[in-house]
């Protein structure tokens, strides 16, 4: 067994979990965690962590061309800034024009700049009441 991305290995360890329990064998996140590392050639979690995210290319750069949804609202943009927190990114894209973060009728919040924490697919970490992403997007 073999993992190539950090979402992989999540993955794997949610599903092994889920079989274990399935047969009355209760495992915490952790401990799905550490087996997952150590089925691919890793002493624990951070170092399985740790290697998958240098091998791993950044599926996200710095002036990259973008488009997606931000508060409901289409966009196109630029991302201007990216930094790594692992298997997630502090991205900030600049909006092509201003999007209106207000859906009231009687008045407008325009925004040309948002930051926002992203997971490998773009999709931020934050929500709205209703559950949908902040921030949504992918290169154009």
């Amino acid at each position: 067994m073999t993992v190539r991305t950090i979402l992989e290995a999540k993955a794997q360890a949610k599903s092994l979990r889920s079989a274990l329990a399935a047969d009355g064998v209760v495992l915490s996140h952790a401990q799905s965690l550490k087996l997952v590392a150590r089925q691919n050639g890793a002493r624990d979690w951070n170092t399985l962590s740790a290697q998958l995210a240098r091998a791993a290319p950044a599926p996200f750069h710095v002036h990259q061309r973008v488009q997606g949804r931000y508060l409901g609202q289409s966009f196109k943009g630029e991302i201007k800034s990216l930094s790594s927190t692992g298997s997630h990114y502090s991205v900030s894209v600049r909006f092509d024009e201003p999007v209106d973060t207000v859906t009231f009728g009687s008045f407008s919040n325009m925004r040309q700049t948002v930051r926002s924490t992203v997971g490998l697919d773009g999709t931020s970490v934050r929500r709205t009441s209703d559950g949908t992403p902040h921030l949504t997007f992918k290169g154009l």
